[in-house]
């Protein structure tokens, strides 16, 4: 590949991890209009660009020939937007939480992902992350999907936004050398199963509520 194809090729990479903004805004008007099925649709696209624009980076070497711009802070910028950001806007505008706590569960979400995200060893050389990952839009889908109560809801959000600053290590799910094919295999079916949840939002299957929590078990079991 020519330098300068090259050069192209690796900008195309980053405007693709940038699109995941795009994809924020686009959830977070839904979110606005109450149609939160179609927010974590535009959420489900952005997981998909985060899932795979880190291989398209590797495979035409992005750091080489771009050594001046970052990708790693850009996609940490679209990933609170997407994985902090619009969650937390959900578990206000839904709401998800009591009224005297609408204000102070999405404040602790912002603010402990936000100290997460600016460790220096948020992702370790061994593929983990430090801290509980953020993955608000997976734990707020969750809630939506079981319909549980708001005092649960709290509970469960505010532990989590604990579990962002205590340095315990979560594994890296895509990049994790440890049981690598079976992870791959249950992170697949899970993400089928939320897919179907999402296309029979209001009347999920109980199979579908059930087996949504195996991966997650599982998740933290590994880690």
């Amino acid at each position: 590949m020519s330098p300068r194809l090259g050069q192209a090729a690796a900008w195309a990479v980053h405007v693709y991890t940038a699109s995941g903004a795009v994809l924020a805004m686009l959830a977070l008007v839904a979110v606005l209009d109450r149609d939160y099925r179609l927010a974590f649709a535009w959420l489900s696209l952005q997981v998909f660009v985060d899932a795979t624009d880190g291989w398209l980076a590797r495979a035409v070497d992005v750091h080489r020939r771009l050594p001046h711009f970052s990708g790693a802070h850009l996609d940490d910028i679209v990933d609170y937007l997407t994985y902090v950001f619009v969650p937390a806007l959900m578990v206000w505008h839904a709401p998800l939480v009591p009224e005297g706590w609408r204000l102070v569960t999405p404040a602790a979400m912002l603010l402990t992902s936000a100290y997460g995200f600016s460790r220096l060893d948020a992702k370790t050389s061994d593929h983990f992350f430090t801290g509980w990952p953020s993955y608000w839009n997976v734990l707020v889908l969750y809630l939506l999907m079981w319909q549980a109560t708001p005092g649960f809801n709290t509970v469960v959000l505010l532990t989590h936004a604990v579990l962002v600053l205590v340095p315990l290590r979560y594994v890296y799910p895509s990049r994790t050398p440890v049981l690598m094919p079976l992870t791959v295999v249950l992170g697949f079916t899970w993400g089928v199963a939320l897919l179907v949840a999402l296309w029979r939002w209001n009347d999920v299957p109980s199979w579908v509520l059930w087996y949504a929590l195996v991966f997650p078990a599982y998740y933290y079991g590994l880690s």
